[in-house]
C-alpha cells in the first residue's frame, strides 16, 4: 500500500508535468540559457517545494472546492503570472547567455516558481479528491506524505526530461537562444490570452 501511494503520486504529477506550462517552459529556457547543471538546480528546489505544496492542497482540497471563485482568481493570477513571464522573456531575448550562473540563483528560482504554480491547485483539488473519493489512497498524514513524496519524484522526473529533451533539441537543431526565447515568449503571452478569453467566455457567452 505505501509503494501503491508513492507510484499513484509519483504517476499522477509526471502526467500534470507533460502539458506545456509556465514552469516546464521556464526550465526550457533556463535550459537553454544556463545549461543541464543549472537546470538541475532548479529541478530539485522545485520538487522540494512541491512536496509541501502538494501535502497542503490535499489537506485542504475539501475546503478549497468549495470556494466558488476559486477559478476565476486562478485565471487571472495564471494572466498576470505569463504576462510577466512572456514580458521578461521577451526584453531578454536577445541578450547573450552569460557563461557563468551562481547555482543560487537557480535554487531561489525554483523555490520562488514552486510557489507561484497556482495551476497545481485546481490540478490536486481534481486529482486528490477523486484519489481518496474512490479510496485509490487513504487521507491520513503518513499517506498524504508518501503521496506527496511521490508527487516530488513525479514533478522531478517529468521536469528532468524536458530538460533533456531541450537540449537535445538545442544541439541537434543548433536553434540559437534568441529564436528559443522568442518562441517561448510567445507561448506565454498566448497562455495568458487563453485565460483572459476564458473569463470573457464564462462572464458573457456561458450564462
Amino acid at each position: 500500500m505505501i509503494f501503491l501511494t508513492f507510484f499513484l503520486g509519483l504517476i499522477a504529477n509526471f502526467i500534470g508535468y507533460i502539458p506545456p506550462g509556465n514552469i516546464n517552459l521556464t526550465l526550457v529556457q533556463l535550459t537553454i540559457n544556463r545549461g543541464l547543471k543549472q537546470a538541475l538546480h532548479f529541478i530539485i528546489s522545485f520538487s522540494c517545494v512541491e512536496f509541501f505544496f502538494t501535502y497542503f492542497i490535499m489537506h485542504a482540497a475539501k475546503w478549497l472546492s468549495a470556494e466558488v471563485r476559486l477559478d476565476t482568481i486562478i485565471d487571472w493570477v495564471m494572466v498576470v503570472l505569463f504576462g510577466v513571464l512572456g514580458t521578461i522573456t521577451w526584453i531578454h531575448r536577445k541578450k547573450t547567455p552569460k557563461k557563468n550562473y551562481s547555482e543560487r540563483d537557480s535554487i531561489k528560482y525554483g523555490i520562488l516558481l514552486g510557489f507561484l504554480n497556482p495551476m497545481q491547485i485546481p490540478f490536486w483539488m481534481v486529482t486528490g479528491t477523486y484519489m481518496i473519493t474512490h479510496e485509490w489512497i487513504l487521507d491520513g498524514k503518513i499517506a498524504l506524505v508518501i503521496f506527496s513524496l511521490g508527487s516530488a519524484a513525479g514533478a522531478f522526473l517529468a521536469l528532468f526530461l524536458y530538460a533533456k529533451f531541450a537540449k537535445y533539441i538545442q544541439s541537434r537543431f543548433e536553434l540559437s537562444t534568441r529564436f528559443i526565447n522568442t518562441g517561448i515568449a510567445l507561448l506565454f503571452f498566448a497562455f495568458a490570452a487563453y485565460h483572459v478569453f476564458k473569463q470573457i467566455y464564462i462572464v458573457y457567452f456561458k450564462h
